[in-house]
């Protein structure tokens, strides 16, 4: 019988994952989603690894999801006339829009939506947050700080305004060719930065006009305040550890993070956690201790699929580092502490007949013995819903979709496959055995449960529950011609 691993597993492709034989790879040692990151490479690149995937999508039968991850504006200060300066505790340092090279004492900062929003208070951070500076005076074209945190400043280092929304489209002109791009090209999703508000997320999704679909990257403070609002207008969310870390206190990340992944799965939206997971791994061919601790927290919290980023992208171990996300995610998931922590963690509002329709299927899953939970889907939502239950048995999604299966490939629990457009329910039955005991799940020995919609092909339908044995001669008997 198969071994089925819910939680899924992102990949970032790079300089040490772009050949198709690592791609591949990586697909085989548990790789379930590939991400684009659009801040390194060119559309070149990109299209190349595109490509790879689609082949080894159609040589293996099993659709694979794409994720283009688009780089958001980047704060920057400007140069400085002669090399880098050492900012002592105490002293003063003026921001300014003057392009003339910057000293010990000044540099140019070359955004006057920074000097709009700021206010004497107000906290900026350079180069990840390794120099703070309080704003003691302001205008529309400077800034007087107090440096609170020394440290050496150099050309075009990054800067976080951490305290205050910025007057900033998510989407800088670099952004909205790299979406035209991505969607031209047929990625699956789309990962927005920068995200502060959720007329960020509805501008994103204008743009991409249903080619794919818009996961929200939470990674500032304005976007953790106004969470709700953005999760309702995205279609996925990434927890995006790093610049929470840079821009909130260190210790208040592990909190939000459980509480955001609480709230995705309420709202039945896929989560990933990210952000230096098996850091080490990018030079060493085992994680530590700790590296292992948190994969292993994000899967006990529920979270879709955690995410390597720069351990597959430019690492000398990609491959081992999935390898070790998986093997983690079955240690995890085989323990009986994992289902006591998801079951307790349960909790939704149920309002439609869709969501009747999935909590009971889990429920007769649970306390029977059913092999699956076969989901027929239009449009995803239902499968949604399912994953939502995390139920001990494992979901399988089917769609004459292509495009909605690879959507899928980043929510938790489901394993994916494409079939024919369906007319009537027997078809759908019949299709639901075949699959389960074609991909291992069952033998025909043993039942499944089936959702379904009526009519069919038709998104938003699901209103149908059947217990069904995987024996076609028994289905023929109680559902003949």
């Amino acid at each position: 019988m198969r071994r089925h691993r819910n939680i899924k597993i992102v990949a970032t492709l790079g300089p040490a994952s772009s050949d198709e034989a690592t791609i591949s790879a990586l697909f085989e040692a548990g790789a379930d989603v590939f991400r684009l990151n659009m801040s390194h490479g060119d559309h070149a690149d990109h299209r190349e690894r595109h490509d790879i995937i689609r082949r080894i999508e159609a040589e293996l039968d099993r659709p694979i999801a794409i994720l283009a991850d688009l780089q958001g504006p980047k704060l920057r200060v400007g140069q400085f006339g002669s090399g880098a300066h050492d900012l002592e505790d105490g002293q003063d340092f003026r921001f300014d829009l003057d392009p003339a090279p910057g000293d010990g004492t000044r540099v140019q900062l070359p955004h006057p939506e920074i000097f709009a929003a700021l206010e004497p208070g107000s906290e900026l951070l350079v180069n990840d947050g390794k120099i703070r500076l309080k704003v003691e005076r302001c205008g529309s074209d400077f800034a007087d700080c107090t440096v609170t945190v020394g440290g050496t400043i150099s050309d075009r280092k990054g800067v976080n305004v951490p305290d205050v929304v910025l007057p900033l489209a998510a989407l800088s002109g670099k952004d909205r060719d790299d979406l035209e791009f991505a969607c031209e090209l047929g990625v699956d999703w789309l990962a927005l930065s920068f995200v502060q508000r959720a007329a960020d997320v509805t501008e994103a999704r204008e743009l991409a006009r249903g080619r794919a679909a818009i996961l929200s990257k939470i990674e500032k403070p304005a976007a953790v305040r106004a969470f709700a609002e953005i999760l309702a207008a995205s279609d996925g969310i990434m927890v995006a550890r790093g610049d929470l870390g840079v821009e909130l206190p260190v210790q208040s990340v592990p909190p939000i993070q459980k509480r955001l992944v609480r709230q995705c799965r309420a709202a039945a939206k896929p989560v990933i956690v990210a952000t230096q997971m098996l850091e080490s791994m990018i030079e060493s061919p085992m994680p530590t201790r700790a590296e292992v601790s948190d994969v292993a927290n994000a899967i006990y919290e529920g979270a879709d699929a955690v995410m390597l980023s720069a351990e597959s992208a430019a690492g000398h171990y990609p491959i081992d580092a999935v390898r070790t996300m998986d093997s983690v995610a079955r240690s995890v998931e085989s323990d009986p502490t994992y289902r006591e922590v998801i079951e307790a963690s349960r909790k939704a509002d149920r309002t439609s007949v869709a969501d009747g329709i999935v909590a009971a299927a889990r429920e007769i899953a649970e306390t029977t013995d059913i092999a699956a939970i076969c989901a027929h889907t239009q449009s995803g939502t239902t499968v949604g819903l399912v994953a939502r239950e995390r139920p001990r048995t494992p979901i399988i999604a089917m769609s004459p979709e292509m495009r909605v299966l690879r959507r899928l490939c980043l929510t938790w629990g489901t394993h994916c496959v494409l079939t024919d457009p369906l007319t009537r329910f027997r078809e759908a039955v019949i299709s639901a055995a075949r699959v389960a005991r074609d991909f291992g799940f069952a033998d025909k020995t043993q039942q499944i449960v089936i959702t379904a919609g009526v009519p069919f092909n038709i998104p938003g339908t699901t209103n149908i529950l059947r217990v069904a044995t995987c024996d076609e001669r028994l289905i023929n008997r109680v559902d003949p011609e």
